[in-house]
């Protein structure tokens, strides 16, 4: 028996949009899938879209909840999703007709696999693109690798606490890949595009300003401190890059370095001074 799929598609505002992502989910070459959609307290007319497609085919299932933000409502979705795998899938945005059939494969393939994503496509207001580099768990520290539509199974899920409500205003994807995955973690990144990334003139993405990034920044770091001190020792990088700069104002200061040594001097100082550091 094939294993179900679950996607999830939570709604707020994004009626407009919505048909065609549902019918992206519709022309999957993958057929053992059950669409959850979830009005998060929309006021626009998603309840009516979302309806007819429930009427139209048996695997969309339509679900309505007070406004609370898309990490409670994407937890809501999967709560009540019966899938092996989990798909989120915002309502603006589409997949490709082969991306649940590619992932199925991996994860048959390789069981031990955590989260299976793909190139991205962005498309409205921009066409372009997006090649994204090879998966490494420790870039994952300072940038995130790995879009929101991507797939994890389950299980994954269910021994965390979902999508932390505390990461309301953006970011909340980020915080729940570090909620998943660890050193040893498989991460598949598909051949191809998959995955159609709605660009319009304001987007969540768009609306996060600096001020509003570090706020974010630092909620992830106080979300998983544990797992960012297993592998930094704050203490300990900011000690050595303060010895660094003092090294550095200390190689400046030296009579080769200041006549023009300008190769030589350097390197000899520098060296020097990384010795004073590390040993």
């Amino acid at each position: 028996m094939k294993p179900l799929i679950s996607i999830i598609v939570p709604c707020y505002n994004q009626a407009s949009y919505l048909s065609e992502a549902l019918q992206s989910v519709l022309d999957q070459t993958y057929t053992d899938w059950e669409c959850i959609i979830v009005n998060d307290g929309s006021p626009d007319n998603t309840e009516e879209i979302a309806n007819e497609w429930a009427m139209k085919d048996k695997r969309f299932k339509y679900f309505f909840k007070p406004n609370s933000g898309v990490s409670d409502t994407r937890n809501f979705g999967i709560k009540q999703s019966l899938g092996t795998y989990i798909l989120p899938l915002d309502g603006d945005d589409k997949i490709s007709k082969t991306y649940l059939e590619e992932a199925v494969k991996v994860f048959e393939k390789y069981p031990e696999t955590t989260i299976v994503y793909s190139d991205q496509f962005l498309f409205g207001k921009k066409n372009e693109k997006i090649t994204l580099p090879p998966f490494q768990f420790e870039r994952m520290f300072i940038r995130n690798q790995i879009f929101n539509s991507a797939f994890f199974k389950r299980s994954d899920f269910d021994r965390t606490i979902g999508y932390n409500t505390n990461m309301a205003e953006g970011l909340e994807d980020w915080d729940f890949w570090l909620s998943i995955l660890d050193d040893n973690s498989k991460v598949v990144k598909l051949d191809g595009f998959h995955y159609y990334y709605r660009i319009k003139d304001i987007s969540r993405s768009t609306l996060i300003d600096r001020e509003k990034n570090e706020r974010l920044l630092l909620q992830i770091f106080r979300n998983h401190t544990s797992l960012f001190l297993r592998h930094f020792n704050p203490l300990r990088d900011h000690i050595e890059a303060d010895q660094f700069k003092k090294e550095v104002i200390w190689l400046k200061e030296q009579p080769e370095y200041r006549i023009g040594k300008f190769i030589y001097a350097p390197i000899k100082y520098l060296k020097k001074g990384l010795r004073r550091i590390f040993g």
